[in-house]
């Protein structure tokens, strides 16, 4: 059996991770809309042997508060599509897996399940969908709703949207299309299958106008911390991104949702549980606390307060001063998030002002935030690997590209060199890399069902 390797993706938002990322002297957000400059960035992540190129997205600007907006201060979440972006990077790209962002809440099966079929055919078998239900209630009002829908019921039409999309990538069997030249047949009719599901939130009758992708399904990654997200996880997601702080509460959370995966008939291996994780690295520890400081001095306190009041609930943190205590927003009458509630967690746990929360959680939004030289890095790294607090990590460069370049230059080889890291990529496709199983089509799965009873 081969040792087990740590998993990597490079979450690298074209204008920088860190809040003040893009002002950095060295980020191009200018070029964030340059094809060139990104199919750079995915070049280094593949230089990096990384298993995916990792890209959030949403369907609306949150301006925040009123002050934030009208100034146009801040890097917002404007830039590609990423299904779209990603077709493009596969063509130059030969290893590296793709991970798009799409909503449950607000896209359509078929035409999700068909642009993913799409892209795992061009960059054959690279391709990844994250599955989110949509955080923002801005988002309704781009689609003609008056309001946005509840968690409950966003993860409850997300399980129903993930089942109808996985029979539409089962419509056709894997050797389905044969091609004959000799008898005029172009593909075995009796090897189609129409989905004709009917359920709460979906009716879609026809089957999939584009073949099975080469990986069966495109990987499947989610990122819910809820007790609905987990379960989510627990019975269809392959991939989970999840933000930590402390190898306590990566035990916990890696503990409790692969132990849901049995009664779905799945085994712990099935899903690659992966952290958030940001990291300043340089080859000594005070030059990595100077690019930290850098950083943070960057920051606009208006940007600082947008980011807080969209991590604490929409309260509108400017009428406190900055390097005051942070107030007790428990006594609001708000049903926090999970990622809000560790936002106040993290507050009063390290006793911190405004400033000090902004400043802290800048980096990486409430991911886990490291510090320090390669070897300080690393055996961060490996603890939490090697004590199931992780299969790998969804790596946060707080700039680009420096900090995706300093992650490939000094990270990569330590975890070489510990042997925990892979050399050369393992296989063609992202399910390969990542060693996760071929899905079979539940179709076929069902016909030899029948012949076995």
């Amino acid at each position: 059996m081969s040792k087990r390797q740590i998993k990597l993706g490079a979450f690298i938002p074209p204008t920088s991770q860190h809040l003040a990322g893009w002002r950095h002297p060295e980020s191009r957000p200018q070029d964030h809309l340059n094809l060139d400059y990104i199919i750079e960035l995915a070049q280094t992540a593949e230089r990096g042997l990384f298993d995916a190129y990792f890209l959030a997205d949403g369907l609306s600007i949150s301006w925040g508060n009123a002050v934030e907006g009208t100034k146009g201060l801040g890097d917002k979440a404007v830039g590609f599509e990423p299904v779209t972006l990603f077709a493009a990077l596969s063509a130059v790209t030969k290893n590296l897996g793709f991970i798009a962002t799409a909503s449950t809440t607000y896209e359509d099966p078929y035409i999700l399940a068909r642009k993913f079929a799409s892209l795992d055919h061009l960059s054959k078998g690279r391709a990844a969908w994250n599955v989110v239900t949509t955080a923002s209630s801005d988002t309704a009002r781009n689609f003609g709703l008056e309001r946005h829908p509840d968690p409950k019921t966003r993860y409850e039409r997300a399980d129903e949207f993930i089942e109808v999309t996985q029979k539409l990538w089962d419509s056709w069997e894997d050797d389905a299309f044969v091609y004959n030249k000799h008898s005029g047949e172009f593909f075995n009719a009796t090897k189609f299958h129409a989905p004709k599901h009917q359920g709460s939130f979906f009716k879609v009758e026809g089957g999939l106008n584009v073949p099975r992708p080469p990986q069966g399904y495109p990987v499947i990654v989610q990122a819910g911390q809820s007790e609905d997200g987990r379960e989510l996880a627990g019975k269809y997601a392959e991939v989970i991104f999840t933000a930590q702080q402390n190898l306590a509460d990566a035990q916990e959370f890696y503990r409790d949702v692969k132990s849901r995966l049995t009664k779905y008939g799945r085994h712990g291996d099935e899903l690659k549980i992966m952290p958030g994780v940001s990291i300043f690295v340089a080859k000594t520890e005070q030059e990595a606390q100077e690019k930290y400081q850098l950083l943070n001095s960057l920051i606009h306190p208006e940007v600082g307060l947008n980011l807080l009041s969209g991590l604490s609930g929409g309260i509108n943190l400017g009428k406190f001063d900055l390097d005051a205590q942070f107030p007790k927003l428990e006594d609001a009458d708000i049903n926090f998030s999970s990622r809000q509630q560790m936002m106040i967690d993290i507050a009063h746990k390290h006793n911190f002002t405004i400033r000090q929360l902004y400043e802290y959680i800048a980096s990486a939004r409430g991911h886990w935030t490291l510090i320090g030289t390669p070897e300080q890095v690393v055996d961060q790294l490996q603890s939490w690997f090697e004590n199931e607090g992780a299969d790998g990590f969804n790596i946060l460069p707080p700039t680009s590209p420096a900090g995706l370049n300093d992650f490939v230059d000094f990270i990569v080889p330590e975890l070489q060199r510990r042997g925990l890291f892979r050399t050369e990529y393992e296989g063609s496709t992202l399910r390969e890399n990542l060693g996760l199983k071929y899905p079979e089509n539940q179709y076929v799965l069902a016909r030899q069902e029948v012949k076995a009873s």
